[in-house]
């Protein structure tokens, strides 16, 4: 049975601690999936949704200092009940204070993947690389270098996203081909990739490479087919079929285009 399969039949809950800027879209966006989101960031509740969660995701787009309070409580309730524990560093390295909230939580929790681009994930991994903004990630290097560097330095899955998806251990390494432009013009498509990831580590069973990748890849392939059902209309109407191919992207589909292939193998 592929996660999918498993996801769509057990609808995992999904914890979000999110920003202003995607929590409407996210919660679509994982419905559609199939999974349940649960948006809630108040600290009072925030270790006894983890510990019911499949998933919780950290996502420091729109930073406050209740909202690092209720994730670091989140975060340690999810690995105490042994839950996936995802962050989405977003805009790590822009500011000192994003960097700093970065390093807080990277240190305080011991996360099971972590979902930037190549500027964020550089950042977190004390790596030099250009970073002007939350869409940061053009640059020179060795993208799958530094997300292996990255994985070892923090004991989690690393995954680096951009036109090609890294996904790696640190030792096994896959990378994800596909997806479409027009993702780039929607605000929130990364942020809601992360909790897409999040709800396949739900259902993995600890094959959270496994997971991790056929996530980066599903997303991709309901990208393409909605870029395909929108063509000349814009971002505006690919983003609602976007949703709508998450939906109704089957499993049969989804093999018959995705492209992953493994790089690397220790």
């Amino acid at each position: 049975m592929s996660f999918i399969q498993k996801l769509r039949e057990e609808k995992p809950l999904v914890h979000n601690i999110t920003n202003i800027v995607v929590a409407n879209f996210t919660a679509n966006g994982l419905l559609a999936l199939g999974a349940s989101p649960f948006m809630a960031d108040a600290r009072e509740e925030m270790e006894d949704v983890a510990a019911i969660a499949g998933a919780v995701v950290l996502n420091i787009g729109t930073l406050n200092d209740a909202a690092i309070e209720s994730m670091l409580l989140a975060g340690r309730s999810a690995i105490h009940h042994k839950v996936p524990l995802v962050l989405d560093p977003v805009g790590a390295g822009a500011t000192p204070y994003r960097s700093d909230v970065t390093y807080q939580l990277v240190h305080a929790l011991q996360l099971t993947a972590l979902r930037g681009n190549v500027a964020e994930v550089a950042n977190v991994a004390g790596e030099r690389w250009a970073s002007k903004g939350v869409d940061a990630g053009a640059g020179d290097g060795d993208v799958i270098a530094l997300a292996r560097k990255a994985a070892l330095k923090l004991g989690c899955v690393v995954i680096v996203t951009g036109k090609e998806d890294v996904i790696t251990d640190g030792t096994t390494v896959y990378v994800v081909s596909g997806g479409h432009p027009l993702l780039t013009q929607v605000t929130g498509t990364g942020c809601l990739l992360s909790a897409v990831v999040g709800a396949f580590l739900a259902v993995s069973g600890g094959a959270w490479m496994e997971a991790a990748a056929e996530a980066l890849a599903f997303y991709s392939v309901a990208a393409e087919l909605a870029a395909e059902k929108t063509a000349r209309l814009g971002p505006g109407s690919f983003q609602i079929e976007f949703l709508n191919q998450l939906a109704a992207l089957t499993p049969e589909m989804y093999s018959a285009r995705a492209q992953i292939r493994l790089v690397a193998s220790e």
